[in-house]
Formats: structure tokens, sequence, C-alpha cells
């Protein structure tokens, strides 16, 4: 049996965006194939998508409906798994090395394969930026963490530190006073890059208190003891070190959306999320963007799962309303080769097609390429004595 090399969906990620959104592909009867990474636990290295997205290094995770008693991080994705799989998504671990969007049908690379697809779901989510300090990881899920709205509630009555300088700290640090005795922000410089109106609402909370020039150096504890115990600063400035105790560690420095991919490609924000519209589209026709590789807000799984359910039926629609006569443009570009569908002019097939320009612009780059082809193999149509059919391209 050939192995299969084309998909009407290919879905890149494996959080609970990605797997959403294959669930949905697959009841749609769409056989998605997910991209997960080069190997489990491993990463897609040019996206830097964790297969199994952040949860895969979450524990307890008690804010997913459904789970009254809560669940481990990485057993709610396996569950997700399941389910996508029990529907007939296919799943491949490897390296994707590029992506290629500005023809179609679309080219995915995995190491020394390419894939092609009629539709692309981008859900190869953010990676929280890290300090990058061995304990850190060691400890990550154990009293390390890098979301306060999802682990803040494990932290009652206990004193915590956050590293950052900007609102993502003000803001995590203020939500963590509701749980936490004491919360300790942790500034590498003399001031905050928080806006004002973050910055005066940390420093009038009377839980929490700042430590200028200075980073965290090391973190100590075991995680299979109780976890965090506590930290080791350094000045910047004079290089003196200081032990300091804390119960817990929230790495507040922002977060890189998986993105890299689709520069050039893909219109994207300053900070490199890809942007949307119209629920998960992109600029390009057929391909959708969904979870936190687009989501810079909110950062849920919850919400995750959510984007990746709209990028499916976005995907599905596409297919249904404009799939069947893209594919036949594609098919029409045959004529290069010398060949005719139904034996019939290219210009004449193309009216039977009764294509919009909002459909010939879907069907760009292809109609570029088509146009061209017509233009070398027939007469404009202009020294025939009929006005041509225009095909509309994207700017």
């Amino acid at each position: 049996m050939d192995k299969k090399s084309h998909y009407r969906v290919i879905i890149l990620g494996s959080g609970a965006a990605g797997l959403t959104a294959a669930i949905y592909a697959a009841r749609a009867n769409l056989k998605p194939l997910v991209i997960e990474g080069s190997q489990p636990g491993g990463q897609l290295t040019i996206t830097g998508s964790q297969p199994g997205g952040q949860l895969t290094i979450t524990t307890d995770v008690e804010n997913y409906p459904g789970f009254p008693k809560g669940i481990m991080g990485p057993d709610l994705m396996e569950e997700f798994k399941k389910q996508a799989v029990r529907f007939g998504t296919e799943t491949l671990f490897g390296e994707v090395t590029s992506v290629n969007l500005k023809q179609r049908p679309f080219q995915v690379t995995v190491g020394k394969e390419t894939y092609t697809c009629d539709t692309l779901i981008i859900a190869s989510g953010a990676t929280a930026k890290l300090l990058g300090i061995e304990s850190e990881m060691k400890l990550m899920g154990h009293g390390v963490s890098a979301c306060a709205t999802c682990d803040g509630f494990f932290f009652k009555d206990r004193e915590l530190v956050v590293v950052g300088g900007g609102d993502t700290a003000m803001e995590e640090a203020t939500f963590l006073t509701k749980f936490a005795t004491k919360v300790t922000i942790v500034h590498r410089r003399d001031k905050l890059r928080a806006s004002k109106i973050m910055q005066d609402r940390a420093e009038k909370n009377p839980k929490i208190s700042f430590v200028w020039d200075t980073v965290v150096e090391e973190v100590y504890g075991d995680p299979k003891a109780g976890g965090v115990t506590g930290v080791r600063f350094k000045n910047v400035k004079t290089g003196k070190t200081e032990d300091f105790k804390c119960d817990g560690l929230f790495i507040a420095i922002g977060h890189e959306p998986n993105s890299k991919l689709f520069v050039g490609q893909l219109e994207l924000n300053p900070s490199g999320y890809i942007l949307t519209h119209d629920g998960t589209k992109t600029n390009i026709s057929g391909v959708f963007a969904c979870g936190d590789v687009q989501d810079h807000v909110y950062r849920q799984a919850v919400t995750a799962a959510g984007t990746g359910c709209m990028a499916a039926i976005d995907a599905e629609r596409f297919l249904e309303e404009a799939g069947p006569k893209v594919i036949k443009l594609q098919r029409l570009v045959k004529i290069e080769h010398g060949e005719r569908s139904e034996n019939r002019q290219g210009n004449d097939f193309l009216s039977d097609l009764q294509l919009s320009d909002a459909q010939l612009r879907i069907a760009d780059p292809v109609g570029r390429h088509l146009q061209q082809v017509l233009e070398q193999r027939n007469p404009p149509a202009r020294d025939r004595g009929h006005v041509p059919l225009p095909i509309a391209h994207v700017s």
C-alpha cells in the first residue's frame, strides 16, 4: 500500500487547540493528520511546539470543565488524543523543517518527507520564556510555574517569588495575592517596564514587595519532597548572592508564539502572534490558526480548545464551499503540460466553473499561475474579439 502524502486537513500541534481541531475535523470525515513533534515529549524544532502542548508540563489541572477532582495535564492531553484517534485522526511524530503556503496544495516538510494539504490548521502554541537554568526545569510543575491563572490556587497561604518587570509580571503577581500571603517581584533592572496603571496597582498592593537589579540564579527544592523551598538571588550590579526562602516561583517574562515557520508568509503582529479575522481565518484562504499561537490574551486550555473547534469548522466550510472549485483550478494548471480538461479550451472551462472574484482570490496563487499558462498557450482574448475572464489576485 502506497504511503499517504496528501490530506484534506493537516494540523500543526497537538495541544488542546490542535487535538480539539482534530476531533472536529475527524468527525466531519476529513481524516486529518496531526503533526506532533520529533518524538514524544520532544519539540517541533522550527515551531517550538511541545507535543501535547503546555499541559504536558503541568501537574494538576483543576480548571478544565468536566473533571471535578482535577486531572494531570499529561493525562488530559492523552484523553484528547485518544478521542481524536478514535474518529480517524492520523498522528505523526517528526521534525517540521518548512511549510510552503505560496502554492496549492500547501506543502509541509517533515524531516525528509513532504506532505500536501488543501487546508492547514496551525495550532503550534506559544512557549513561555523561562530563565534557562537546570533546576527550574527539574521543579517545573512542582513549585515552578509560568501561569498564575493555572496554578495560583495551589499556593494558598504561601510565600511566592515572581520574576519579571512587564505587564505580565504585574498581572501575575497581583492575581497571586488572592492566595499567597506574600509575593516578591524580582526584576533585573531598577525600574519596571510595565504600564503605569499596572505598576501602580502592584505597588499599592500590601502583599507585594520588590527586589531590584536582581536575577534568580538557582531554584532550591526536591520534586519528590514538596517542591520548591527557596531560590538564590544574584545582584547584577554588585554580584552579591543571597538565598531567599519561598514556596513557589512564577516566571512571568513573557511568551514566544511558535510562528517562526510562517514569517514572510502569514500576517503576524509585532510580537509574532498570527493575526486572524472572522474566526480563525488568516490572510491566506484555507489557512487557519487557533490556540496560543494567535491568542496573547487568555492563553488557557479551555479557550485554546474552543478556537480549535472553530478552526476545524472553518476548514470544513472552506472545503465545502470553495474547495472543489479550487481543486479544479489546480488540475487545470496541467494545461501547461499540453493536457486539456475534457478536451476543452482553458477559458471555456473557467467560464463553466462560474467562479466569483472572491473564489478566484481563494484560488490564488493557482489562478496567477493559470493565467500565465493560458496567456502562453492562447492568444490574448482581446485579439479574438471578446473580453478576457478576469482572474483576481491577492495583493
